[in-house]
């Protein structure tokens, strides 16, 4: 009888630290953001190792044509970018005049380029929806721009796909923005 008191307990006592350890994890906790505005940067943490949050960024060091997520860099620079509530393009700070534009023939991994700006580019204007933090392609709003759901070591930070998915699929934490100009 004794042994199984002990054995009782210790079952007990796991699953209570399993319960903590869900509970902790499974809560949103924001960023602590030192990056200059402007900057778009998502609302949950996730798991950035820093707490420096997840930026849109451009792939690679310095100028590419191709964007992902990365650990928002305290310094600014590339993850920098703002959104034009008039024209609603994504324009990079430290590119004059790129956009982010979604490419015509996305593939899963980068459906989204940076591109010289074109007020006339469908495929440039977003829309950000205050309300629920999402950022849409104007071309379709049943798409939300959102993180992919695993992180991977970028030197001394952190970098995630940017991708599209269903709005209405998506968790909440991957897809809710917040952009401040």
């Amino acid at each position: 009888m004794r042994k199984f008191i002990q054995r009782s307990l210790a079952y007990s006592s796991a699953c209570a630290a399993l319960f903590v350890f869900w509970s902790v994890t499974a809560v949103a906790a924001p960023p602590e953001l030192q990056t200059p505005a402007p900057v778009i940067y998502l609302a949950d943490n996730l798991d950035e190792k820093d707490r420096l949050g997840w930026c849109i960024d451009t792939l690679g060091r310095g100028f590419s044509e191709d964007i992902q997520a990365h650990s928002c860099k305290p310094q600014g620079g590339d993850v920098q970018f703002s959104l034009d509530t008039d024209t609603g393009q994504l324009k990079s700070v430290a590119f004059d005049g790129k956009c982010v534009i979604k490419k015509e023939t996305p593939n899963e991994t980068v459906p989204f380029g940076l591109v010289d700006c074109a007020v006339d580019e469908p495929a440039q204007k977003f829309a950000y929806h205050q309300e629920t933090m999402e950022l849409r392609p104007s071309e379709d709003e049943t798409l939300c721009v959102v993180v992919g759901e695993s992180s991977r070591s970028a030197g001394p930070f952190m970098s995630r796909s940017l991708v599209l998915a269903a709005c209405a699929k998506t968790e909440v934490e991957l897809k809710q923005w917040i952009i401040k100009q």
